[in-house]
């Protein structure tokens, strides 16, 4: 192993390497935004999560492992949503963590207004914002 080889990290000191990348929105400031049709709040929980916790109206549901491919720009499996690469993406999972590294993924594909929300799910449910069954 050379001594330029990149050594490897922890998840914790992953999501701050990821997250100093871009700035995270909290829930209230991302409520505001896709009012305002400023956002796409995109929901990557799972099947169960949702059908446990509810959904916020409006948002988008993708899979985790269909991310990219459906918010891609130049992807023939693009959601129409996905209209171009200075798309505002409010990435949200179950409680902020797995959000980050779909948005550090999202900004490799040139989607560089791409955040995730600050808790998750969790957080905007805390927050009293809108969620339905």
């Amino acid at each position: 192993m050379s001594d330029t080889a990149e050594q490897p990290v922890g998840i914790d000191e992953l999501l701050e390497r990821v997250r100093e990348g871009y700035e995270r929105i909290e829930p209230a400031r991302a409520y505001e935004a896709a009012r305002a049709d400023e956002a796409l709040l995109v929901d990557i929980r799972y099947a169960a999560l949702r059908e446990r916790d509810g959904v916020i109206p409006g948002a988008v549901v993708v899979e985790r492992n269909e991310l990219e491919w459906r918010l891609d720009p130049r992807g023939s499996h693009r959601l129409p949503e996905a209209t171009g690469h200075d798309l505002r993406v409010v990435v949200i999972c179950n409680e902020g963590y797995a959000s980050s590294l779909a948005a550090a993924s999202l900004h490799q594909l040139g989607l560089r207004r791409a955040t995730d929300l600050v808790g998750g799910f969790q957080a905007w449910k805390a927050a009293g914002l809108p969620v339905t069954a």
